[in-house]
């Protein structure tokens, strides 16, 4: 899977005070928010349909009540210190991707009650369940190689973040 169409360098966020859960999917939220913005003024200009600049910006409040609404279902923090908050929505068109890595855990309710530091937020359009699920299977995948994970914490630089993520070829766990 190709995470460059998912993930752009800009919503790789490093370097946030989060100290919740809360306030990391609000920062994600934003992140997401700004992300699906562009790719809609991009798709606009692209067909030509209709004037980019009319386009309304996506309210990351929105995105923000659709990841804890999803996270009232069942934590998406996987363990390991890692979280893949999740949500399908009609504000996009396409699947859009945030990472925050931070540089200290903060509680996500995960399985295994470790902090968590490594956060990738996935929104796909509502329309798209089985591209949902290969995403998410995708990144449970990568985010489950150790290799992957501790490399990620020992990376501070968004931009050599973004090339791991986009990078990294999956080895297979099994022996």
């Amino acid at each position: 899977m190709n995470l460059e169409t998912l993930i752009s360098p800009n919503a790789v966020i490093t370097d946030q005070p989060v100290k919740s859960k809360k306030r990391a999917l609000e920062t994600l939220a934003v992140t997401l928010a700004e992300e699906a913005t562009k790719a809609a003024q991009q798709s606009a200009e692209n067909t030509e349909s209709s004037d980019s600049d009319d386009l309304e910006k996506i309210d990351p409040f929105a995105i923000f009540q659709l990841l804890t609404e999803r996270e009232k279902l069942g934590s998406t923090g996987m363990g390991h210190g890692v979280a893949l908050p999740h949500a399908r929505c009609a504000l996009t068109d396409q699947a859009i991707g945030a990472m925050l890595k931070l540089d200290e855990g903060i509680d996500f309710d995960s399985p295994d009650k470790q902090k968590t530091d490594l956060e990738f937020a996935l929104m796909v359009p509502e329309q798209h369940t089985d591209e949902h699920l290969q995403i998410l299977a995708h990144l449970a995948a990568l985010f489950s190689d150790e290799d992957f994970c501790r490399t990620m914490r020992n990376t501070a630089d968004a931009a050599e973040i973004y090339n791991n993520l986009i990078s990294w070829q999956v080895t297979s766990q099994a022996s």
